[in-house]
């Protein structure tokens, strides 16, 4: 059976899974965002056992999601402490031999209504609510 790694790397807190092609979660852990270091070491300690073909990450931001861009893979100017210019996807590379997609979290959140959502025949449209007042 084929497993995919999904996180969702969000300003307050990760969540980290794995799960099949069809959808199917088979494990999953969240834990507050705190530093880079801190927040991927769990990243890291969570999937390091786990056999998986690739990771799709949906990031807080802003991010550069642009393959060939010299920032790719980076959480930019974001206002959250330490993690502004943290190169995400280089830091996964370093630990895991497995293709990584990045994209923002919201756009991870669309994708995930659009292709499991119900119902199938609606066009998906999705809002996010801002964390700040």
């Amino acid at each position: 059976m084929s497993l995919l790694g999904a996180i969702e790397a969000g300003g307050t807190k990760f969540v980290c899974g794995v799960g099949t092609e069809d959808g199917t979660v088979v494990e999953r852990v969240s834990f507050p965002t705190t530093t880079p270091e801190e927040t991927m070491a769990n990243v890291f300690n969570f999937f390091a056992d786990k056999d998986i073909e690739a990771i799709g990450v949906g990031s807080f931001g802003p991010i550069d999601p642009v393959k060939g861009s010299p920032t790719y893979g980076c959480i930019t100017t974001t206002p959250k402490p330490h993690w502004s210019n943290y190169n995400i996807v280089k830091a996964l590379e370093g630990r895991f031999d497995v293709p990584i997609g990045f994209d923002t979290d919201v756009n991870g959140a669309a994708l995930g209504e659009y292709t499991w959502g119900r119902p199938r025949d609606w066009t998906a449209v999705f809002i996010s609510p801002s964390e700040r007042e």
